[in-house]
Parts: structure tokens; sequence; C-alpha cells
């Protein structure tokens, strides 16, 4: 899809504000063996370790520090962070190894191949790391490659392409749309599936905002959210081409072709031009017997239990579940999970948790304006931030960005990745629990 400003014309810096964050050293270990084993040490590995290990040590059950382990070989962790100069990316940055309390441990790998008839997982480095069960919250590929030219162009400065979805080149970002005086500004987004879907439209709707304040006005060129999202777009003349996917990138004559789906071709000329990269599965987890037909870990949508191997789980964005990506999902998936996975391994069997598709996504549609659009399976809205923010289907007016740039990042490395956060059910414990 695309989506565009045009006749762009004016301008001021915006100022970021700096925060202090800290680092200290995590535990690591030499075992082999583990009550538990969680792939993937980001959004969903961190919070799902913490509460399982936080459920076993309420119900007085015996799980000894150490015995649940972390795979991940990432020197940081990143709270998913977008160009929009709220504030300096370092600021959703830490390195990994500082996240871990002392009773999980951390083996600084990545699993390479799953062995879920042994119960082992192996690493990269050839070490078989065995389990009682196995939780794979490994996240998603990014395939940057699969779009000709755009490596080359985002490592260019002077390109005008650049994409929040890397840290390398989030900043970049805001740095193209803050130098932008006139010409094209396109925001792209594939067809299937993308983490935090609302993500491209965030950074296209504060770009937008941004336009006006700075002086710089436009003209317009070519069921609930998605029609008050829609609504909006046309109120500001922002033009979109829907089903057109972004194939190749000419850098040099600023030219940008996209494919249609009746296979023919279209090229469209850009000034700036925001990426927003196809995404899949991860190549290891494809290739592995807890993969379906598409590659995602196979789980069932409301026990996120396997539906082959009884003593393996799954959440976040490598899993199988119908819902969209966002971290906000995970928070519902997480104590739905560790509720039966702390059952099945002290009772035999799973509990009544269910997940119920609850997923959310903070819709920046300016400076100062936020719609969170918040919905379960079967694209039901269930809008738990109700009662705060009254209809969400209308722009909602908070003061200072709170939400975005301050509240959720707060609750993130204070509650959530510590286990501590549930989603809907609020920040102290789940309902079922």
């Amino acid at each position: 899809m695309i989506i565009g400003l045009a006749g762009l014309r004016a301008s001021s810096a915006l100022h970021a504000r700096v925060s202090a964050s800290f680092v200290r050293l995590a535990s690591t270990t030499s075992r082999d063996k583990f009550k538990v084993v969680v792939v993937g040490g980001g959004s969903g590995g961190l919070a799902v370790a913490n509460q399982i290990y936080n459920r076993f040590k309420r119900a007085g059950k015996s799980l000894n520090p150490g015995d649940i382990a972390v795979l991940d070989a990432a020197e940081y962790h990143y709270y998913q962070v977008f160009g929009a100069g709220l504030r300096p990316k370092s600021d959703f940055r830490r390195p990994l190894a500082s996240l871990f309390p002392s009773y999980i441990s951390h083996i600084p790998e990545n699993a390479a191949t799953f062995s879920p008839t042994t119960s082992s997982v192996t690493t990269s480095s050839g070490s078989k790391i065995e389990y009682e069960s196995l939780v794979v919250a490994a996240g998603i590929k990014i395939n940057w490659n699969t779009i000709t030219g755009l490596s080359q162009a985002l490592a260019d400065p002077r390109s005008g392409v650049s994409s929040i979805y890397s840290y390398d080149t989030c900043d970049k970002v805001w740095r193209d749309i803050n130098d932008l005086q006139s010409g094209n500004a396109i925001f792209t987004q594939p067809a299937g599936i993308i983490k935090c879907a609302g993500a491209p439209q965030k950074i296209m709707w504060m770009a937008w905002d941004h336009f006006q304040k700075a002086g710089r006005g436009y003209d317009t060129n070519v069921k609930k959210y998605s029609d008050a999202l829609n609504a909006l777009r046309i109120e500001r003349g922002i033009g979109a081409d829907f089903q057109h996917n972004l194939v190749s990138i000419n850098a040099g004559n600023r030219r940008a072709t996209f494919k249609r789906p009746d296979g023919t071709t279209v090229d469209r000329e850009y000034t700036i031009l925001h990426v927003t990269p196809p995404m899949g599965p991860l190549d290891f987890i494809k290739a592995s017997p807890i993969a379906d037909a598409t590659g995602w870990v196979e789980v069932d949508s409301s026990t996120l239990r396997h539906v082959k191997f009884g003593n393996v789980f799954s959440l976040g964005d490598c899993s199988s579940l119908p819902t969209s990506k966002t971290a906000a999902a995970i928070t519902s998936q997480a104590p739905v999970l560790t509720e039966n996975l702390f059952s099945l391994m002290t009772v035999g069997s799973l509990s009544n948790a269910r997940y119920d598709g609850y997923t959310s996504c903070p819709l920046l549609t300016g400076y100062g304006e936020l719609m969170l659009a918040e919905f379960k399976y079967g694209l039901e809205p269930k809008e738990s931030f109700a009662r705060y923010l009254g209809d969400q289907t209308a722009r909602r007016r908070v003061s200072n960005d709170n939400f975005v740039q301050d509240l959720f990042p707060w609750a993130y490395w204070n509650r959530m990745i510590k286990g501590t956060w549930f989603g809907p059910s609020g920040p102290f414990r789940p309902q079922f629990d």
C-alpha cells in the first residue's frame, strides 16, 4: 500500500528529551538441562519467563533459581521505537543481559534446531539444551532484501529512504521528514503480516502533523477503527493506492516501483520514502517440526499450546495466533500461557485459561492525538481503556503525548518484561489466577 503526502512547502526542528538508562551484569549458565527453556529474549520471552517463575513461587512449588533459561544471543533489547522525534532512540534500548533477574538463566546463544520428540534444542554453537517445557518467543523476520535497492538506499544518508523498523535507520526517518521542504512524501505498508501493523501509519500521521505545524501546506495526489482512520485520511487530504506492494527502489532518480495485484507495475516519484519491509517467519522455525505450513509455530489459538507436541508453547510474533502481532497482544497471551504451562507441569493437564485474541495499537494521529485501537478475535472491539479515553473511534486528545512517550515505555520496562503486567485484566494478576 502507498500512502502519500505531496506538495509540501516551509520548518523548525523538534527538541528531544534525554533520559537515563542503567546497565548491570546478567547471570549466565553452563547447565544443559532446565525445567523451562524460553527461546527468545524479546517482549514475549522476558515477560513469560518472569511470569512462569513468579507463578511457581506464588504456589509454593519447587522451581529453583536457574531452572528457567532464556536463549538469546542479542546484545541489546529494544522497545519498539518509531522516528517521530518524540525522544532519542537511545531511550528505547538496553543491554539484554541487564534485563535478566538472578533467578533466570541467560544462555547468550540462539536456537538453531528443535527436536520436540527428545525435548531438546540445539544452539548455533552446537550445544544441546534439554527441557521439560519449551516456550518459543523468537519474534519475526524482517525481509529487507526482498525489495531491490532497499538496503543500499537505507545506507545512503542522501537517498531520502528510511524505515522505523530498524534501530540503525529509525533516526534517519525524522531527519528526512524534518528536512523536507517540498515534494512527495510516500509511506508504504506491505500486504501480509507485519509486526506492529499500526506503526507505518503512526509515522505518516506524525509527519503530516509536523508539516502543518511547520507551515508546509499540502495538496492531495493520487467496522470501526479502519473506517475512522480512512475518514481521517480523506479529511486530511492524504492520497492512497491500496494493494500496491513496493518491489524496488532506484535511489539515483528517486523512483519507487510498486506491483499491483494483477502483476503490472507502476512507478512513483518520491522526495522522501518511508519503507515498511515485508516480514515473515524466521528460517530456523520455518524449517522445524514445530512449524505450520506457512512457518509459524503451530499452537492452539486459545491455550497457546502446540497442536502436536504437548510440552511446547508459543506466543508473540513467531506464533500462529491469528491476531495482530503487537506487544499489547503479548500482555494478554503471557498470563494464559503461564497458567496453562504451570498447570500442565504441576497437575498434568491444562487450566481453564483461554486467550481471546486481544491486541491493541496506540495510533498517534498527530502530536497530542491518540486513537487506541483495541480488539479481540473476530475484530470485535475490546476497549479496556474506554473508561479513561471514552469512545476510541474518534481522535482522542492526550496531553503531551504522554501515553506513547511516557506511560507505555514506563509500563514496558517496569511492568511488562518483568512479568507484572497482565493486559486488560490489570497490572496485578490474571482474573483466572
